[in-house]
Order: C-alpha cells, then sequence, then structure tokens
C-alpha cells in the first residue's frame, strides 16, 4: 500500500518540504509519483524514513545519514532496526534515571524540602560512567576528563556529540553488516575511535604518549560487558566488534 506524502509528513511529525528535500538529496526517494504530481511511500519506504529520522535525533546531519544508510544496503531492514533498538533501550534507561531524579527534585521542592545531592544527577550524561573509570583507572583520569569536558563551550559539546554519534552509527551499521574487525572498514573506524580517545585528556598513556594497551583491551573488554555500553553499540554484537577490531589494531600497531 502506497501513502501519499501529506499523510507520511503528519505521521512522521514531519513535513511535506522535508520529505521533498530528503528526495532531492537521495536520501528518501519516493516509491511513485502520482499522476497529480504527488509523491506516493510504500512500506520499505516507511521503514527507511524511520532510520533516517533515528539518525537524526543523535544529531548526525543528513550527508552522514545517507552514507550510514546506504553503505548497509544489503542488511536486512529488521536486522538494521534491531540494532538501533538496542540503542534506544540504552537511551530509554538513561531517560528513566533523569526522570527520577527530576521527579525527586521536584517532589521535595513542592514539600518544602531540601533536595537530596546524591539523588539528584542519577542519569546525567557527564557522571554517567564515573564509577566505572574511577575503578579502572583512578580519580585522577576521571577528574581530568570531567574537567575537560565542564570547560567546553556549548557549541563545542555539541560538535562533540555529533562526532560520537557519527562514529556510534557506523559501528552500529558496520556490526549489522558483520563487518571481519580485520576489514578496512573496521579497522578505519578504530583508528578514528583511538584517535577520540586520544583527545580526552586523563586516559592511561604509554611512555611514548600512546594510548595505554592495556586500557584499550579493558575498555573493549567493558564495552562487551556491561549492557549500557554494549547497547551504545546496538548491543552486545556491535560491542564484540568493536573490542576485537580495537584488539586487532594493537596487533597491528606492534
Amino acid at each position: 500500500m502506497d501513502h501519499p506524502i501529506a499523510a507520511v509528513a503528519r505521521l512522521a511529525g514531519t513535513t511535506s518540504r522535508t520529505l521533498r528535500h530528503y528526495g532531492d538529496i537521495g536520501l528518501l526517494d519516493a516509491t511513485r509519483i502520482g499522476a497529480n504530481g504527488y509523491r506516493y511511500y510504500d512500506s520499505a519506504a516507511l521503514v527507511r524514513l524511520q532510520r533516517i529520522l533515528l539518525l537524526r535525533s543523535l544529531g548526525l546531519p543528513l550527508p552522514v545519514i545517507r552514507d550510514v544508510i546506504d553503505d548497509g544496503r544489503s542488511d536486512s531492514p529488521a536486522s538494521a532496526l534491531r540494532a538501533h533498538l538496542d540503542h534506544l533501550r540504552g537511551e530509554q534507561q538513561r531517560l528513566d534515571l533523569q526522570i527520577s531524579a527530576v521527579l525527586t527534585t521536584v517532589e521535595a521542592l513542592e514539600r518544602g524540602d531540601e533536595p537530596m545531592p546524591e539523588r539528584m544527577f542519577s542519569g546525567f550524561d557527564h557522571t554517567r560512567y564515573e564509577r566505572e573509570v574511577v575503578d579502572r583507572w583512578g580519580q585522577d583520569a576521571y577528574g581530568q576528563g570531567n574537567s575537560w569536558w565542564r570547560g567546553k563551550s556549548d557549541d563545542e559539546r555539541a560538535e562533540f556529540q555529533r562526532d560520537v554519534a557519527d562514529l556510534t552509527a557506523r559501528w552500529i551499521a558496520a556490526a549489522s553488516r558483520g563487518a571481519s574487525p580485520d576489514s578496512e572498514e573496521a579497522q578505519r573506524l578504530a583508528e578514528r575511535h583511538i584517535a577520540w580517545l586520544s583527545d580526552v585528556p586523563g586516559v592511561p598513556r604509554e611512555q611514548d604518549g600512546s594510548l595505554s594497551e592495556e586500557y584499550l583491551r579493558g575498555l573493549g573488554d567493558m564495552y562487551v560487558a556491561d549492557p549500557r555500553f554494549a547497547a551504545h553499540y546496538g548491543g552486545k554484537g556491535g560491542a564484540e566488534l568493536v573490542r576485537a577490531a580495537l584488539g586487532e589494531w594493537l596487533v597491528q600497531r606492534d
């Protein structure tokens, strides 16, 4: 069944103009053009639109979204969406923590009580993995990274988050295609991943200034073992690809 552009725009919470723009840039082609000039979309197009909107919510620019989706054209739609679903579930857990924290603060204020600091910030990004970082690499590593993040401007934080979202989406896409850890694609992502980590102060390093091998291997293990981290990469399979690709990068470096 084909759906007219106006109906699709209404259902997706967007506009016909936006959908036409998606078509003009090769991101979302209409299934057919009616005799009246209207664009119509079938179920496959709607599934693609859903993926576009999911990736857009991560802050990715449209050209990157097109590349990510088109790179995985051989994937089944269900497999690709399942990877997105795992990521959304991880985000849902984080948002549930934030909602609970804010609700606790609101209820305390309405009662005239003082909010409890230890319950106010659960689920907020900048302290999301403090315990894991401190336990593995020490308070100093967390403190330097946290100070570095807080010292960024809003624009710098937004740019950093877009870069991370792009990297994450590409890991998810590679995992959904069954990419090998030693493939050119996975190794490019591993190199980019390591470059991203290298920009963060406080991370453990070797004497020559490169990232510590123990740190990288431990980080890969944490990605796989902790469901919160695994969800970030589309589930355990995606996290296993990241870990294996980082390990392969270390082997090739040696």
